[in-house]
């Protein structure tokens, strides 16, 4: 860790980290927590589970589509210009669903479209001021490490909130206050100086925007999978515990991930890594997949517990690199639209993992519902595998090169800037 520079407390003695970090996760409160808060509320509604589930997958859809638009509004427009008025868009949206409530139909659907698609892109305009905020590739690193656990914190602890504001008020409300805490992390982020001063470089205008990186459609389609493998996970568990002891058990099963994940996390961006991300991505992977196949064997319990914990250690740590490997691909002006697509390929597969492995688990059992997680790890190191020279080709931004640090390595000239907040990525 002191070869890193301080380790993690090097990252949080630097201006702004603190406030950039935890106004991002407060700020992202309601995406996290948005499947739960309306299913509770729409049952309290008096509706059914599977309009509930409905209002939950549209919320999801129109956040996907309107992540990437809004992430390229971003690097055109800047980040206060963008992601405050559309948080507060999206809590008008929530507030509208529980005022008006689940009826009639055509307007919780409207409400729910305006909420999700108008979701600001806080977690891509986060990673695209940590080199602008902390300057040396190795203290990026960690940063995106860091981020990758706070997430885990976030998922966590989110779903822990609402359920306690649905117990002290109602689900009504527990919308409105989610909602209110995003607004109010929007505005803390947006409101710094790195933030305000924040521009994207100049930009090629093209319909495709990021799209046009080869080495960021590789590093999409590899991360759908993933994204499917733990959307499967999570129903796969939920029929697991019905036969294993209920809900206490899917908890415990869902904790252990999160643990593992955050332990993981923790230990990858505590020390330097020689070498370039892409490679040591595919190593990450190959090893989440590794992880997800000892599941098919549904032990008791206790083992499943651990067998949980161990397939969680390599996701914060791929999710870490994956930013990294983001960055170094991103055409020119388009770095916050690039990490808002994965975020969206992400959220899709996850929608497609619980879509299989519902029909799996109920056609062949449990274990096959896991299988799918299995799957989705090995279909995404096949696609890392498969794309290895696309993504080990020198990445094709036209961004200026400034001088390497000494202590800076090759493979991390990509992630060093210059001192201060001008431009998105200097490197």
């Amino acid at each position: 860790m002191g070869a890193a520079g301080g380790g993690y407390a090097d990252i949080f003695r630097a201006p702004h980290v603190v406030r950039l970090l935890v106004g991002t996760l407060v700020g992202r409160l309601p995406n996290g927590t948005a499947h739960i808060a309306i299913v509770l509320f729409t049952r309290a509604e008096g509706g059914s589970y599977t309009l509930a589930g409905a209002l939950a997958a549209v919320y999801g859809l129109a956040t996907a589509a309107g992540q990437p638009l809004l992430g390229r509004a971003v690097d055109v427009y800047g980040q206060p210009r963008v992601q405050l008025p559309a948080a507060v868009v999206s809590a008008l949206g929530m507030a509208w669903l529980a005022l008006a409530g689940t009826d009639p139909l055509p307007v919780a659907f409207a409400a729910v479209v305006v909420a999700g698609f108008f979701t600001p892109p806080l977690e891509g305009g986060l990673r695209a001021l940590w080199p602008a905020v902390l300057g040396r590739g190795d203290r990026v690193h960690r940063a995106y490490a860091l981020d990758a656990v706070a997430q885990e914190v976030m998922y966590t602890v989110g779903p822990l909130l609402v359920t306690l504001l649905v117990w002290l008020w109602s689900p009504a409300a527990a919308l409105l206050v989610i909602n209110v805490a995003g607004v109010a992390g929007a505005l803390a982020v947006v409101s710094s100086e790195p933030s305000r001063a924040w521009r994207s470089e100049p930009r090629e205008a093209h319909w495709l925007g990021a799209l046009r990186s080869r080495g960021l459609l590789a590093l999409l389609a590899a991360f759908f999978f993933i994204g499917l493998a733990m959307g499967s996970i999570t129903v796969a568990a939920l029929a697991y515990a019905d036969g294993h002891g209920g809900d206490g058990v899917y908890g415990l099963l869902m904790a252990a991930l999160g643990l593992g994940a955050l332990a993981g996390g923790m230990v990858y961006g505590a020390r330097p890594w020689a070498g370039a991300p892409e490679v040591r991505l595919r190593a990450l992977v190959g090893l989440l997949a590794l992880g997800y196949l000892p599941l098919v064997l549904v032990p008791d319990v206790a083992v499943m517990a651990v067998l949980a914990a161990v397939a969680g250690v390599f996701l914060a740590p791929a999710i870490a690199c994956a930013f990294l490997v983001v960055d170094r691909h991103a055409l020119r002006g388009t770095v916050t639209e690039a990490f808002s697509w994965l975020v969206t390929t992400f959220g899709v597969g996850a929608a497609v993992g619980s879509a299989a492995a519902g029909p799996a688990v109920e056609l062949a059992g449990v274990p096959y519902g896991f299988g799918v997680a299995g799957a989705g790890g090995a279909a995404a190191l096949l696609v890392l595998l498969a794309t290895r020279r696309v993504l080990a080709a020198a990445p094709r931004s036209g961004r200026p090169v400034v001088e390497t640090p000494a202590h800076v390595s090759e493979n991390d000239r990509n992630g060093t800037v210059e001192p201060g907040f001008s431009t998105g990525r200097q490197a």
